[in-house]
């Protein structure tokens, strides 16, 4: 605890109403001090938001989509309204820093609501006449009932309301867990619920952990969907849990993303876009943990160690700060220990971790925080370049052929994004095409239009989330036969 200061503490919101915890969680902040107290949620507050959903389920099932987009459109408003507030939470509870706050996790999260309540309006039925039988069939979508929605630490609110806005726009009810880690901007999201004019009930927000509250919803047999995001452990134990019930999963996992830098890269666009993508959030995204580069690998190394030095590590509040801190001392540690074991494998470390000085005042320094780091002369068979270490460490090497490139790419167990630099537009679309990963960006990065599918292959998770596939994963699909 802070000296003497009074510790935020958080209730959990259940059936439109505000409800204490007999037990509670201590959150912490970048420097590593309790700030906040989260409910210790459990089976009890899992039956009692389930009960809240299922009474609630009927009236909002039953309004039409355009009167559930007003009520989107306004918590959207109310949202963006309090950007700035939001963004100091986000900031002190996830470690990322003020300005990227601002510019992407709030942002992002009011055009999630702004997004899926306008996509509602669009979807349309499919339809065939078999005058052969006189037969005209169709279908039509209806809501799910009730969606377990458990979102992950990295992008707290983004992407829980990712989640949260599809899902309510089909007309379903909300049982959503937020980690522990960052509960903060979920909590101040449901002060904002009833003058929006969502009812009771149709958001319900149980904090806690995985173990007590999230496998308690998983396992509920009256909630049918899981949206999941986050690791792949996680991920195999909801369906170990939810396999008794058949119920409809969703799960959005990590990543060990390659970028291929081509020799005819344009270096002046790459390098920059490969720094925020290797660095961005700390680290602590799905981005570009290994950089394959052809023939100008000596210019690339010379460009990208500069502009790595350049990436400041700060006080996530100090605006010049290009990073800020981990989200945990545990995952600090458990990032550094990849760059012992990579130095204990022969690789070397070219910046970074162990090699420059990580400059912060004296009060700070007990914080989260860690350099950018980038490793070479490392073996694709190396912990570091097939594990995800979720962190700000990347691996960089050299490449040859086009065809070996892409099979060192996909030599991973996962699966869920990639870029590629090249002036060549055969080598854009041969490479994209060949690569295992739901996502490719071409000279560029983290461009997103929520029209699309956003998901991985392989152990980068199961399905889609987008306009259609969101639409789609949050109804149930029936084929309806009129005999005329």
């Amino acid at each position: 605890m802070a000296g003497t200061t009074a510790l935020l503490t958080l209730e959990k919101f259940i059936g439109g109403k505000f409800l204490p915890c007999s037990s509670y969680i201590d959150s912490y902040d970048p420097y590593g001090e309790a700030y906040c107290q989260v409910p210790n949620s459990g089976e009890e507050e899992v039956k009692a938001a389930v009960e809240a959903a299922r009474a609630a389920f009927p009236g909002w099932a039953s309004r039409s989509p355009q009167e559930r987009l007003q009520v989107l459109h306004r918590l959207a408003d109310l949202l963006e309204l309090s950007l700035e507030e939001l963004a100091q939470a986000e900031s002190k509870d996830q470690g990322k820093t003020i300005a990227l706050a601002r510019a992407m996790d709030i942002p992002w999260s009011v055009q999630n609501f702004r997004f899926f309540a306008s996509s509602i309006l669009h979807h349309t039925s499919e339809c065939t006449q078999m005058d052969h039988v006189g037969c005209l069939q169709y279908t039509v979508q209806t809501p799910v009932g009730i969606a377990g929605l458990i979102s992950a630490w990295n992008l707290p609110l983004y992407l829980l309301t990712w989640k949260i806005a599809p899902e309510i726009a089909a007309g379903n009810m909300v049982i959503a867990k937020s980690s522990e880690l960052t509960s903060e901007t979920a909590w101040m999201m449901c002060k904002l619920l009833e003058k929006a004019g969502v009812p009771p009930g149709v958001v319900n927000i149980v904090f806690g952990t995985g173990p007590r509250v999230g496998e308690a919803l998983v396992f509920h047999p009256e909630v049918p969907l899981i949206s999941f995001t986050g690791s792949q452990p996680t991920a195999e134990r909801i369906s170990q849990l939810s396999a008794p019930h058949c119920k409809k999963l969703s799960l959005e996992l990590g990543g060990k993303n390659p970028a291929i830098i081509f020799e005819d890269a344009n270096l002046d666009e790459c390098v920059p876009t490969t720094v925020r993508s290797s660095f961005a959030n700390q680290g602590e995204i799905c981005l570009t943990s290994r950089i394959f580069v052809q023939r100008i690998y000596s210019e690339f190394f010379k460009r990208f160690i500069a502009a790595t030095r350049m990436w400041k590590v700060g006080i996530p509040s100090d605006p010049p700060a290009s990073m800020g801190a981990l989200i945990s001392k545990t995952h600090l540690e458990k990032v550094r220990s990849y760059i012992e074991r990579a130095r204990a494998e022969g690789a070397h470390i070219l910046c970074g971790e162990g090699v420059d000085t990580l400059s912060l005042p004296p009060r700070n320094q007990g914080g989260y925080f860690m350099l950018p780091t980038v490793i070479t002369d490392i073996k694709d068979e190396s912990c570091c370049m097939k594990e995800e270490i979720f962190g700000p460490v990347t691996c960089v090497v050299p490449f040859e052929r086009e065809q070996e490139v892409i099979e060192r790419a996909n030599s991973v167990k996962y699966g869920l994004s990639a870029t590629v630099w090249s002036s060549n537009v055969g080598h854009v679309h041969r490479v994209a095409k060949k690569l295992q990963s739901g996502l490719v960006w071409t000279n560029c990065w983290l461009i997103r239009e929520l029209n699309l599918p956003f998901g991985g292959m392989k152990h980068s998770g199961i399905g889609r989330e987008g306009a259609k596939d969101s639409y789609d994963f949050f109804t149930e699909i029936k084929t309806v036969t009129v005999k005329h």
